[in-house]
């Protein structure tokens, strides 16, 4: 057998892995409708956690405050701030009789760890059912805490949600950040349906405190300083405790890194935080990446040699279209259809940059919270 046949049969079934996992995608969360039925306000503390965000929460906080909710509170933590943020927080304070603020003061043994200052943060909330937060996202609408809330019930103690960027014409690298969001967010409320939740985002979840004190909150990862709201939720979510809530309402939105640099350091920071995971969501979630990566270079490779070229590009078209029609629904019910078309290029872009992430890792350790 030659050496292109043996490439066209591993390309056969690195295709075959791709539409495993698209289809899968496609049938437990993408085809599902989003339900909006709200229940009872139960009482509610909101946590953000901000460091050197003065400007930020002048701006999102009042998004924040003026939620349509009859029963919550409003925990800000300021994590050794060097600029106006606790000013801005105490002016806050003022003008509202529901906000909390909890003073973090550096501390040598947990410097630039964000968990430290959120278990303060957590432990000074008065209530058991916790929203989270940061302080450059603004909820997108004022029914945000209603529908994250209603998620909540005996079983379900963990609220997984959507954090969107916004979004700015004309940049390729505007672009490539929300179709990233959107793959990573297709990902984990999929596998979160199928009974396998491995992350959520820092921008947009809820869990209850009991949960979190049950599992030593983030005693088992301290020594990580990324990793507060992913790798906690690795740990702790299972099949019966995690939901999801993708209804437009309850989405964030934030401001998206503005410079490659920028952005390449906060992947960098999330892909180190992943090799943390279980093992089986490690494997799982690197075989959808190695598989993507190899379509790419098998394929091109086939093309160029020539070989049984009707068939590759049959393949390469199946691929491509239950990927488009995977990707299209996710996007459309995530508000941010209009790169559906754009996608193929996109994704070409993301795993060749996530490549170098991973040999960039592997050189040299990335900086973390800042």
């Amino acid at each position: 057998m030659s050496l292109t046949s043996i490439l066209f049969i591993v390309f056969v079934v690195i295709v075959g892995i791709q539409l495993i996992y698209y289809s899968t995608f496609l049938f437990s969360f993408v085809i599902q409708r989003a339900e909006t039925k709200l229940k009872k306000h139960i009482p509610l503390s909101v946590i953000v956690c901000a460091k050197n965000e003065a400007e930020n929460l002048e701006k999102n906080l009042p998004f924040v405050l003026k939620q349509d909710y009859k029963n919550f509170e409003v925990v800000l933590v300021n994590d050794s701030s060097s600029d106006e943020t606790l000013e801005v927080m105490k002016r806050f304070e003022a003008e509202s009789d529901n906000i909390k603020i909890v003073d973090v003061k550096s501390n040598e043994a947990f410097w630039g760890n964000k968990k430290y200052a959120l278990t303060l943060g957590i432990k000074a909330s008065s209530n058991d059912f916790l929203v989270f937060t940061d302080a450059d996202c603004k909820p997108n609408s004022n029914k945000w805490l209603a529908q994250i809330s209603s998620k909540f019930s005996n079983q379900k103690a963990i609220v997984l949600g959507y954090g969107a960027y916004s979004k700015k014409k004309y940049s390729i690298l505007n672009a490539l950040i929300r179709f990233e969001t959107i793959i990573t967010a297709l990902q984990y409320f999929s596998y979160a349906k199928i009974g396998l939740p491995y992350m959520g985002v820092g921008r947009n979840m809820a869990y209850r405190k009991e949960l979190f004190f049950n599992n030593n909150g983030f005693n088992g990862h301290m020594a990580i300083k990324s990793g507060d709201d992913d790798l906690f939720i690795n740990e702790a979510a299972n099949s019966k405790n995690t939901e999801i809530c993708v209804t437009k309402e309850s989405f964030t939105i934030s401001e998206p890194k503005k410079t490659f640099k920028d952005w390449i350091l906060q992947k960098r920071r999330h892909v180190s935080t992943a090799s943390f995971y279980k093992t089986k969501h490690k494997i799982l979630l690197g075989l959808f990446y190695t598989s993507q990566l190899l379509f790419w270079i098998l394929g091109v490779t086939l093309v160029i040699l020539g070989y049984n070229i009707q068939w590759i590009l049959a393949i390469i078209a199946l691929r491509f279209l239950i990927q488009l029609l995977c990707f299209g629904f996710t996007a459309k019910k995530l508000d941010d259809a209009n790169l559906i078309f754009f996608a193929p290029f996109l994704e070409l872009f993301l795993v060749t940059t996530q490549l170098s992430i991973f040999i960039a890792n592997l050189i040299s350790t990335p900086k973390h919270w800042k």
